[in-house]
């Protein structure tokens, strides 16, 4: 009777001892999740493209809210264009070089908060040209097995330069601002790019995760002098930084 429950026993611990073998060797090989991906652009191929945009804007004795009679003109005008070499499939390389264009003019303007406060604006505008260099990295994520559409990540490292000019007043009144400013920023910026046909596709991306350290150095009516340095970190989406472009894949 004691023989046999001490057989029963070690028998029990021998199969245990089995179960945790197995348990640790299936650990140690690791959960592979089978997941498939495919080649959405080939190693070798270039890849070319541009975002163009244009904005204008006219008000003629427009009313909004506390500001009345705005007679103002304005317009905005940026060209992005873009070249990138896939040096392993699915992962590119290369940089972007940007330019953008501002003009704002405020010919009359009264801003009137109530009846006893307000204020006249004329004869101001400001005009600011910016120009960067950007360089890339990209990884394009394949959707199964699909041709023509795919998801990408951007990893992006930009250098920009401006210069800005804000002249108020006329005659006598006149007072003029120049500014330099100069921005670093390091992002990440997903996208989605969708092929029309074999070369050509339409790329829509959106900014997310972000690094940004500016620095800012003017003179007003060549007399006085102020600097400003500002740095910001994004974590969060951000929907009014949506880009969309054309791009030829060569």
């Amino acid at each position: 009777m004691i023989w046999n429950l001490f057989m029963n026993k070690i028998k029990q611990l021998i199969i245990a001892g089995i179960l945790v073998f197995s348990s640790s060797a299936a650990t140690a090989q690791g959960f592979v999740r089978k997941i498939e991906q495919h080649t959405f652009v080939p190693k070798g191929q270039w890849i070319v493209g541009t975002n163009v945009s244009f904005s204008e804007s006219n008000d003629r004795n427009y009313t909004f809210l506390v500001l009345e009679g705005m007679n103002t003109d304005g317009y905005t005008f940026k060209v992005s264009p873009m070249l990138a070499y896939t040096f392993k499939d699915n992962i590119s390389a290369g940089g972007r070089f940007s330019y953008k264009r501002s003009l704002n003019k405020i010919t009359s303007m009264n801003i009137n908060i109530d009846d006893e406060t307000g204020f006249d604006i004329e004869n101001l505008y400001s005009l600011s040209h910016t120009y960067g260099a950007t360089g890339l990295l990209r990884n394009y994520i394949s959707l199964g097995s699909n041709r023509r559409f795919a998801l990408y990540n951007e990893v992006q490292i930009t250098m920009e330069n401006g210069q800005s000019k804000l002249v108020s007043g006329e005659g006598d009144q006149l007072t003029g601002t120049y500014q330099k400013s100069t921005q670093l920023s390091i992002g990440l910026s997903p996208g989605l790019v969708a092929f029309v046909n074999n070369f050509m596709a339409v790329e829509v991306s959106v900014g997310v995760l972000g690094l940004n350290f500016n620095k800012v150095r003017q003179t007003t009516d060549q007399v006085y002098i102020g600097e400003s340095s500002y740095n910001s970190a994004n974590f969060k989406i951000n929907l009014f930084s949506i880009g969309l472009g054309v791009a030829f894949y060569l």
